[in-house]
């Protein structure tokens, strides 16, 4: 009986992902990669992987307070005074 595997664990699926195996902890750790922890083994869904490629991202996501948006606010600066 061929039974396939719903789960992979995070280092397979940082490479389906094509990133670093440290980056998927830190997406896990984040909440923006889902896992499930059985005992010590912690797995990710094969669905959630899935998920996460259809789901449209920005590019280049600038957070508040970020260079750009300072650099900003200095150009607005020397533009009015």
């Amino acid at each position: 009986m061929d039974n396939p595997r719903l789960t992979l664990n995070v280092s397979d699926a940082a490479k389906v992902l094509g990133i670093s195996r440290g980056l998927a902890y830190q997406m896990v750790r984040e909440g923006k990669l889902p896992a499930i922890r059985f005992g010590k083994r912690l797995v990710v869904p094969k669905w959630a992987i899935e998920h996460l490629l259809q789901e449209p991202q920005p590019l280049n996501p600038t957070p508040a307070g970020s260079s750009s948006d300072i650099l900003g606010k200095m150009q607005n600066a020397n533009e009015t005074g």
